[in-house]
């Protein structure tokens, strides 16, 4: 489109004069267009723009991009049966010459989407391979190989954490796919769990760490997960002012943070679900702690507070999913027990009112609870309350 600054040089140039500048201009303006003329009495949607689908022929090209792609898969596997590098290294150029006309031209976003998840995964093929080739590791990547390659162990998480979030940074910077900041975060997760486990694993080696007994490895599995915990906060800080430096929604940079918060939300979520209910981290059975369940509730309160205030629902699935459960299975156990309707069944129907009445009412909701709790000046700079 054409911008007023642009016709403005065209009136000084003498291609339009100014009665046909202003002409074009109201002609371009929203209030001229009938569609909108015809509904300038309906309200604004206050719900999330849907940016994931962009219609009915985008959902039409993925399915031929699944199609395409696993073909393509099946067929190379059997013209290169021990060449799975030049077969990585196809797809993922294979995605990239698609993503050119389906995301660089068409902007379709589902395709876009899927587009960018197979680079990725080509890529993260293509690195396991060339490390297994570089380092020996003709069985594959796995814990105890890298741990008998100690001196192998820095470099190759280097370059595969490394290599995938520079590989994803490229592709962003050519298509601006959002989903791709789920895969820069996952990767830089799992590049500081692993550095974690080698800075232990050197602290059992040289005797300054005490090697865990059979009996005490459950406690530090559960201990592990400080490091999920601390990722999950510095992807949600990421998130949050991804989300304050788009108020209003209207960029690929809140996209951005949409993905950032999926993917920070069970970081949270889990390794606190863990502190309060005092799950074993080996069986997965759960002996709450005293007060467990006045924790639970604290917990899910405060999750609850933060996805109204920063306007995120993708917050509140795994909070659900986890406290809600176990909460709520410890509140009505009893009732349960009397009635003889099996906890399962009143967990889904408690659960499922939830998303309902969030799902129904959240601006309302929002402007009711965050409103009154929050002063002007921070409400100015988060999302803006829609009701």
């Amino acid at each position: 489109m054409i911008d007023e600054a642009t016709l403005d040089r065209a009136v000084s140039a003498g291609i339009l004069d100014a009665a046909q500048r202003d002409a074009l201009v109201a002609l371009a303006s929203p209030e001229s267009s009938p569609s909108v003329r015809k509904t300038e009495a309906a309200p604004p949607s206050v719900d999330d723009q849907m940016r994931l689908v962009g219609g009915g022929n985008d959902i039409f090209v993925t399915v031929g991009i699944v199609l395409l792609f696993s073909g393509a898969l099946f067929a190379l596997q059997a013209v290169l049966p021990s060449k799975s590098m030049v077969l990585a290294g196809l797809l993922a150029a294979a995605s990239w010459a698609v993503a050119e006309i389906v995301t660089r031209q068409k902007r379709m976003r589902l395709s876009s989407t899927l587009l960018a998840l197979v680079f990725s995964a080509s890529v993260f093929a293509l690195l396991s391979d060339f490390i297994s080739a570089r380092f020996g590791l003709s069985g594959g990547i796995n814990p105890i190989s890298l741990f008998a390659l100690r001196d192998d162990a820095v470099p190759i998480g280097l370059i595969m954490a490394g290599g995938l979030i520079a590989a994803a940074a490229i592709y962003f910077l050519r298509f601006k796919v959002p989903v791709l900041a789920a895969v820069v975060a996952v990767a830089a997760t799992g590049l500081a769990f692993f550095a974690a486990v080698l800075v232990t694993y050197d602290g059992i080696v040289s005797g300054a760490i005490a090697a865990p007994g059979a009996e005490q490895l459950a406690q530090v599995l559960s201990t592990a997960l400080v490091i999920p915990l601390i990722c999950g906060v510095v992807i949600f800080a990421v998130a949050v002012a991804l989300d304050l430096h788009d108020r209003d929604r209207q960029t690929v940079w809140s996209d951005c943070a949409f993905w950032l918060h999926v993917v920070s939300a069970p970081l949270l979520v889990h390794p606190l679900f863990i502190l309060a209910t005092g799950q074993e981290g080996l069986t997965g059975g759960i002996e709450p702690v005293a007060g467990a369940g006045l924790l639970l509730g604290l917990m899910m309160a405060a999750f609850v507070l933060v996805a109204l205030a920063i306007d995120r629902r993708s917050l509140l699935a795994p909070t659900l999913a986890y406290f809600g459960s176990i909460g709520i299975y410890y509140l009505i156990n009893g009732a349960a027990n009397t009635t003889g309707i099996p906890p399962f069944a009143l967990i889904l129907v408690s659960i499922g009112a939830l998303v309902i009445l969030f799902g129904a009412g959240w601006q309302r909701i929002r402007g009711l609870i965050i409103r009154p709790l929050l002063p002007t000046s921070l409400l100015n700079r988060l999302p803006p309350i829609k009701a």
